[in-house]
């Protein structure tokens, strides 16, 4: 059986046009004579209302009453395409994660998909039928609904592809595929044709808004290859796969960047076996993500000034918990919004010397100063002012020749 899941997101569905145009899309590869598995997301900003209504009930609103609420937008949107289709003469019916099961974890807003039952789909398909299943969503062992996190509906396609044996899994969204950078950002970004997962996901991680970090390594961790490709325009999109199916290896694939973060400076801190774990413990209880960390030891080995960077949403938390911290001791304490990272990406530099160097030599040519440096075995990550953004783009975009 020759089976391919189809996944729209809530732009690719946002409008009863829109709803028209994806049943075309879905009959066409039923025409292509595949066996069609849909997976949707709630129609845009269906989901945002109906956390907002939640949120005028009551501020600490039951996570459990949370999943069953925010899970009705995909319920809906399914409802829509089964009918249209149904409509247009095609066979075709809506299923909700409990009446397939798809089961999960027990863990409320953001649980994990373990298992797909595929008995009850399977004889659908072979019946000639169109299953239109909700993204985002499943049920726990105690017969209660849960939800798999914001961009869960991707990692339900993607986990759907696995348990099918999908020949092919498509996200369908409102972009033509990944892009070297943010082309709102950068016109001459260019479209990727082929990505690893590693890369794809450290460009997820890093601010690329295509797809979410947990669903890019869902697909890793099964070996799923992804199609993202856009709802509105047939054009070809991006092929997310493992590094032996690319043929043409970039030293650089792509560059990511943030614009919303803040940069923390402890300086003078006493140093001691412990003390960074001492500094960052009562952040992660304030559910406060730390990013790139730098620490200076001094010559005398009795103090050390320690940098890290935050979102700048996050900042008056974290004055908040450092100055309560009667576990450190440091002379000054500096904070710094206006800041962006920026982080080239690509699995050629694990063989291709000299990366660093470019990188360094492109930003210091435009007289943009670097503040803070973190690396991996694919990619390199600095911190400059946020007013230098766009000009470090356009260098590094240049640089790394990534318009060809």
């Amino acid at each position: 059986m020759k089976i391919v899941v189809l996944k729209f997101g809530g732009t690719s569905v946002g409008s009863i046009n829109k709803i028209k145009k994806v049943a075309k899309i879905i009959s066409n590869y039923r025409d292509k004579k595949y066996k069609v598995i849909v997976v949707s997301s709630a129609m845009s900003g269906v989901t945002n209302e109906l956390i907002r209504k939640s949120k005028k009930i009551s501020n600490n609103f039951s996570d459990e009453e949370y999943d069953v609420l925010v899970s009705s937008g995909e319920q809906a949107a399914c409802a829509l395409i089964a009918g249209c289709l149904v409509n247009n003469g095609i066979k075709a019916r809506s299923w909700l994660a409990w009446q397939i099961p798809i089961l999960t974890t027990n863990i409320h807003k953001h649980s994990r998909i373990h298992t797909v039952n595929t008995k009850s789909i399977l004889k659908y398909l072979k019946e000639g039928g169109i299953p239109i299943i909700t993204g985002f969503q499943g049920i726990n062992n105690k017969s209660r609904m849960t939800t798999i996190g914001r961009g869960g509906s991707d990692s339900s396609a993607i986990l759907i592809a696995k348990f099918f044996k999908a020949e092919r899994c498509i996200i369908y969204t409102d972009v033509e595929g990944v892009f070297t950078t943010d082309p709102n950002k950068l016109n001459k970004a260019k479209k990727i044709k082929v990505i690893s997962y590693e890369e794809m996901l450290e460009m997820a991680s890093l601010g690329a808004k295509v797809m979410q970090p947990v669903s890019i390594q869902d697909a890793r961790l099964n070996r799923i290859n992804i199609e993202v490709k856009s709802s509105f325009i047939k054009k070809s999109g991006t092929l997310i796969t493992k590094r032996s199916n690319i043929i043409d290896q970039k030293i650089i694939t792509g560059i990511s960047c943030t614009q919303n973060d803040a940069k923390v400076s402890l300086i003078g801190v006493k140093d001691r076996p412990g003390v960074a774990a001492s500094i960052f413990q009562p952040l992660s209880r304030s559910l406060i993500n730390v990013d790139m960390v730098v620490q200076n030891i001094s010559s005398n080995g009795k103090e050390t000034d320690l940098t890290f960077t935050i979102k700048s949403e996050d900042l008056n938390k974290t004055r908040k918990a450092i100055l309560e911290n009667k576990n450190i001791k440091f002379r000054n304490l500096l904070f710094k919004k206006g800041v962006s990272k920026i982080s080239v990406i690509g699995v050629g530099m694990i063989t291709t010397p000299g990366v660093t160097f470019r990188m360094f030599k492109a930003l210091a040519s435009k007289k943009i100063n670097i503040q803070v440096i973190s690396t991996s075995e694919i990619k390199i990550s600095v911190l400059i002012d946020k007013k230098d953004l766009k000009k470090a783009l356009n260098v590094l975009h240049n640089e790394f020749k990534l318009e060809k």
